[in-house]
């Protein structure tokens, strides 16, 4: 069980990865200053259509955050299309007073010489990528989310100095990404038209088989399990094999009570099994943790 010292792992925050509206984004990172998360990452990584927040916004909540004492990191587009997406991106990487989450590899032409984090959407799969992208200014890698243990083992054993290691330790997966809108096409709406339907669905669209069987929420471009993703069961094995942060990904509801279930097992001041009873409650589509382990993703209680 881990305890307070030096190499326990420190929470972060992912960007929202749903069509929130703009208060109830403000209300949530107002929220989250007092959450005990150590990074909070901020900005649109799914769909440059939806513009409530501006660049201005985010570097005003980054001055927040960093106010707070956390570190603030700008997330960009994890599919650039077009020259304006590219054009935004250009100018996120231009600031200089933040860290950035490169989610694109179009965003390592902007951040030559500077140090940068990559996203679990960039295919970082081996030491060689580590070395190359370390050599570039990578500061902090989130693991593809499909990786397990054994992978994060072997590129921990060989990664380059200085260079950090993040799971994506709670939330539902981003399992892939396309050019088309499968929430609009559920509304019969074109994407150019999709009247901002992902709105409609504060943590995705839930997607069944056949059989009723939950399989794959739906949020806009991006498809994500419809299991929650879950490693609290496995802080102890995380710890030992030297990850320096785990994130959590922001949820409708309940996200700072999730914090702290993490943050207070992570110190030893709750029992795993109390923790994974109040995940449980407030995941009604299930938990999961099947690529930890090397199985299937939909799998659960395989962490060791």
């Amino acid at each position: 069980m881990p305890t307070n010292s030096q190499n326990t792992p420190r929470l972060t925050l992912g960007p929202i990865l749903y069509h929130w509206p703009r208060e109830q984004v403000l209300d949530f990172y107002a929220e989250m200053l007092e959450t005990p998360v150590d990074v909070i990452y901020l900005g649109e990584t799914i769909c440059s259509k939806r513009r409530l927040l501006r660049p201005e916004d985010y570097w005003e909540l980054a001055e927040r955050v960093a106010a707070a004492g956390k570190e603030p990191v700008i997330s960009t587009l994890a599919l650039i299309e077009s020259d304006g997406e590219l054009k935004t991106l250009q100018r996120l990487c231009a600031d200089e007073r933040f860290l950035i989450e490169a989610n694109d590899l179009a965003g390592l032409d902007y951040l030559e010489g500077r140090p940068f984090v990559t996203g679990h959407s960039i295919n970082l799969y081996n030491q060689r990528t580590l070395a190359f992208l370390a050599q570039r200014g990578l500061k902090r890698w989130v693991l593809p989310v499909e990786l397990g243990r054994e992978t994060t083992a072997a590129l921990i054993g060989s990664r380059p100095s200085g260079v950090e290691c993040e799971l994506f330790a709670y939330g539902r997966l981003p399992l892939a990404y396309s050019a088309r809108c499968f929430t609009a096409y559920n509304r019969n709406l074109g994407k150019d038209d999709c009247q901002f339907c992902c709105g409609d669905y504060p943590d995705g669209l839930l997607v069944s088989t056949q059989e009723g069987v939950p399989f794959l929420s739906l949020n806009g471009i991006q498809t994500q399990s419809a299991t929650t993703h879950n490693l609290l069961p496995a802080l102890a094995e995380v710890t030992r094999l030297g990850v320096e942060l785990l994130r959590i990904s922001p949820q409708s509801s309940r996200t700072a009570d999730i914090v702290k279930v993490f943050a207070d097992a992570l110190t030893g001041d709750l029992d795993l099994d109390q923790g994974m009873a109040r995940l449980r409650e407030w995941c009604p589509s299930g938990l999961s943790d099947g690529y930890w382990s090397g199985k299937a993703g939909i799998a659960s209680g395989t962490v060791v």
